[in-house]
């Protein structure tokens, strides 16, 4: 009757270390990351509520997909930098001094301030569908004609001063399912030309990650049917208030959109 009892004890045993050792890989692994948060208002969690008492105007939230990853992982370090309103300049000027040699994880969202995505969207609103049209072709224009260099400017900095770093450049979503719910607010007309400028700006951005040799977090499929006036629960604002966290993600939107992209990226 003993044997029995011993092929047990020696079976939960070996399982038992099995399991502590995998945990504490798993914490070795999670220990080493060095991770530093840059970007825009996509990136600080503009929309997402909770914001940091020290983050100012740059609104950073605690709702952010950077610092929920960074709750569920623990790293050595982090270092949430990403700023509303945030351009190429201002990462290079105000943000970049946070990355360093010993840096091994950089996240970021750039371009949609450089390409006019706030007067953009503040035209569509206010303005006629013709006025919304030019307005996203200027903006299409520049993302596909200056971004891309503003954008290699960006990448190369952060690659020279962190060299070993894994960097993860996310992407914009889709703001507005087409044939929606919505009754009220923007036509179709308005809202395909708003997805449009998405793709516009999303696919310049892909091919310069690429060329950069980072990875890119594309959150369009993962959005879809959470858009503005989605079928889903809808993971973005639309014109709210505060006037700033109108199409911006909400917390729903980082913890569920943003965040499983980022992780898997």
């Amino acid at each position: 009757m003993l044997r029995p009892v011993r092929a047990l004890s020696v079976a939960a045993t070996a399982a038992l270390l099995t399991l502590t050792t995998l945990f504490t890989a798993s914490s070795a692994n999670a220990a080493g990351v060095n991770y530093v948060a840059l970007g825009d208002s996509y990136s600080a969690g503009v929309g997402a509520g909770s914001y940091l008492s020290d983050s100012g105007s740059c609104k950073r939230s605690t709702n952010a997909y950077a610092y929920l990853w960074t709750n569920a992982n623990s790293p050595s370090s982090f270092s949430f930098v990403a700023c509303s309103g945030a351009r190429t300049g201002d990462v290079l000027n105000s943000q970049i001094s946070a990355v360093s040699s010993g840096t091994t994880l950089v996240s970021l969202t750039i371009g949609g301030n450089d390409a006019g995505f706030s007067s953009t969207m503040q035209t569509c609103v206010l303005g006629s569908d013709s006025d919304c049209l030019n307005a996203v072709s200027t903006a299409e224009n520049y993302a596909v004609n200056t971004l891309p260099g503003q954008l290699d400017q960006v990448y190369s900095a952060i690659r020279a001063k962190a060299p070993n770093a894994h960097v993860v450049v996310m992407g914009y979503p889709h703001l507005y399912q087409l044939d929606g719910s919505c009754i009220f607010g923007i036509g179709d007309t308005k809202r395909a030309a708003i997805n449009e400028a998405a793709d516009t700006l999303d696919g310049v951005i892909a091919k310069q990650v690429a060329n950069a040799g980072f990875a890119f977090g594309d959150v369009r499929d993962i959005f879809s049917g959470h858009e503005i006036c989605g079928s889903l629960d809808t993971w973005l604002h639309s014109t709210t208030l505060p006037i700033d966290e109108s199409y911006h993600p909400n917390a729903a939107g980082q913890a569920d959109g943003y965040l499983p992209v980022f992780s898997q990226s």
